[in-house]
Parts: C-alpha cells; sequence; structure tokens
C-alpha cells in the first residue's frame, strides 16, 4: 500500500472477487515504473495499491469468458481503449477517455488482481512459453516506447540522441535498433547506465555532463538527430535536445517534468527556418502491446538484461527506493509470491 515513496506498507486485504467476464491473476512479476515514484502525481489519491506493469497465472476465469482459462500465463495492461470513440477511430487509443479512466484491482504490487471484462477483452495477452513473467511484465512499458517511436515517425537509417538511460532510455535503445534506426547514441550522468546502453544497442555512449549537441554532431558527420528523445524531465536534458535535434528533426518528449516546469521556444528558429517538430507521446495501444510482445518472443528485445533487482512484495519499498535514487539500479521487480 502507497502513501508516499518513503511510506510503503505490506497490508492484508480480502482477494477481490470477480464477475463475469472477469478474470483472477495471481501476479508473478510487476515491475517499478518511473511514474510510481512521482509523489506529485499521487497526491490526493493516496493510500492505493500501485502496479502496471505486470504478468501472471490465470487462477480464475468469470461466467463467459472464453479466450482465457485457469492456469494461462499472461500479461496484464491497466489502461486499454473503448475502440469506438474519435480517437479510437480514428488511430489515437492512447488520448482515449476510457483509457485513462481503466485499470485493475487493486494494483499490481499485490499478490492477486482482479481483471475487470474491458481489460480482458483488450488488455490481456498469453504469454509464450518461452516468455518469462518478468519478460512479459515488459509488454506494457514497451508498448509505450513503441508508440512513441511511431508518433515520432521513426524511419530506417534515421540518427537518434536518446537523452537519459535509465530504464525508459534503454528500452528506446533497444527499439530503436530492432526498427532499423542507423546511428543511436545515448546520454547519461551515470556510467553504468552507458555501459548498458552499449550493451543493448546504442552506437556510442556521451556524459550528459559534456556538450551534448556538439559531441553528437562530431560523431554524425556535423549533423544533429533526425530523432532526439527525451527519457529524463530536467530541463538541462530539454535544453540539450532542442541543440541536439537537426534540420527536419522530431523531439520526442517522453520523460515527464515536474508540474511547473516549462520551455521558452525560439519560434523562428525551431519552426520557421529548421522544420522541426515537437510532439510527445503517452501509453500504448492494444496493438502496440501485441507488437511488444511479439518482439520479445522474437529475442529481438533482450529485455531482461536490464533487470537490476528482483525483490519480493515485502521489499517493496526498497524497491522503490532503488528508483527513487538509482545509483546501483536499472529496472526493479517486484515478485508477490516470494
Amino acid at each position: 500500500m502507497y502513501y508516499s515513496n518513503r511510506d510503503l506498507r505490506l497490508e492484508e486485504m480480502p482477494p477481490p472477487a470477480i464477475g463475469p467476464g472477469e478474470l483472477l491473476v495471481r501476479v508473478e512479476a510487476s515491475g517499478i515504473c518511473g511514474s510510481d515514484v512521482m509523489e506529485w502525481y499521487r497526491a490526493g489519491k493516496v493510500p492505493l495499491v500501485l502496479g502496471h506493469e505486470i504478468a501472471g497465472e490465470v487462477v480464475e476465469a468469470g461466467e463467459g469468458v472464453t479466450r482465457f482459462r485457469k492456469g494461462d500465463r499472461v500479461a496484464v495492461t491497466h489502461h486499454v481503449p473503448c475502440m469506438s470513440c474519435h480517437y479510437c477511430v480514428t488511430g489515437h487509443e492512447t488520448v482515449c477517455d476510457t483509457l485513462r479512466t481503466t485499470s485493475f484491482d487493486p494494483g499490481g504490487f499485490a499478490e492477486l488482481v482482479r481483471v475487470p471484462d474491458i481489460n480482458v477483452d483488450r488488455g490481456t495477452f498469453r504469454l509464450p512459453d518461452s516468455v518469462s513473467y518478468e519478460e512479459g511484465s515488459f509488454v506494457e512499458p514497451v508498448a509505450c516506447v513503441l508508440r512513441g517511436q511511431r508518433q515520432a515517425r521513426l524511419a530506417p537509417a534515421h540518427s537518434v540522441l536518446v537523452i537519459g538511460a535509465g530504464i525508459s532510455g534503454l528500452l528506446h535503445v533497444m527499439v530503436a535498433r530492432a526498427l532499423g534506426a542507423g546511428r543511436i547514441v545515448a546520454t547519461d550522468i551515470l556510467d553504468f547506465r552507458l555501459e548498458a546502453a552499449l550493451r543493448l544497442g546504442a552506437e556510442a555512449v556521451i556524459n550528459a555532463a559534456e556538450d551534448v549537441p556538439a559531441r553528437f554532431r562530431e560523431m554524425n558527420n556535423g549533423r544533429g538527430a533526425d530523432l532526439v528523445i527525451v527519457c529524463a524531465g530536467a530541463p538541462p536534458a530539454i535544453d540539450q535536445a532542442l541543440a541536439a535535434v537537426a534540420r527536419m528533426g522530431t523531439v520526442l518528449f517522453f520523460a515527464t517534468t515536474k508540474p511547473d516546469v516549462s520551455i521558452p521556444l525560439a519560434i523562428n528558429k525551431f519552426f520557421w527556418r529548421n522544420e522541426v517538430t515537437l510532439t510527445s507521446s503517452y501509453a500504448g495501444s492494444p496493438a502496440d502491446c501485441k507488437t511488444a510482445l511479439e518482439l520479445i518472443r522474437a529475442g529481438r528485445l533482450p529485455v531482461a538484461d536490464t533487470i537490476t533487482h528482483r525483490l519480493p512484495l515485502a521489499e517493496t519499498g526498497r524497491g522503490f527506493d532503488l528508483v527513487v535514487n538509482p545509483s546501483e539500479s536499472i529496472k526493479v521487480i517486484i515478485e508477490p509470491q516470494k
């Protein structure tokens, strides 16, 4: 039960009761997302059970469920769209009103979750035998990355600069490599994260304390990046991104900032003369989840290599501390059955 980043308590609650069309899933792996530790985002909602990157086993199927049965191994996503509103029918499911209100009960940092019928219908995916539970827990975050890169119109051979090599940055590196990007360069202030970026598909890395735009251009024949992906919410990261993007390039704002952050823009420089595109991304669609699972199944994304900590439910508080203070962590997975 989450009260704050420094106050997570192990509490008992009754197992959730399921109804028609629903599933009861025993959670085997639940990843801690960067959004889980955004205290300002949780203000007014605590206490609550967080956790939305989950994989587990079906232990009960409600009346009318035909696609899943007891014993199935599944990945489940919390946010799912209605598939019938203006946004959904025009291919923008991630800004659907329904998507922003759906979830499972109580949350992934629990032994059992109830999966509502709408999530069973379009947010539950059977895991192939070759995909582990911990790999399955990456379906949702990889789907978010896929949607972001599609939104940014990544094309084969594009040069890519990923600012911030935490878990989201590393997933962007891996996905960009799998989708055929050209030169991929990652930045961070932590050497062990830069080393991870090199292992996972980056051609080169830059310490974020350096002149990142100048160093990237040295590596890229004098050109800026076709795509800059901002995976760090600090204002200096945004400044670096705007200075590093190429003419006709795109900046994808993937990480959140603190609520009061704003950025000044030289309109003529970015939009009139250089035709730069600034865009953002939120969540992933059901189709993105299917693609994410297939890329993981095919071995194109070595997501398990990003896991630095696997902790039992009783140590979730320690897991949050590792994410808030990431000097020695990348991906932290909670295993509620241990």
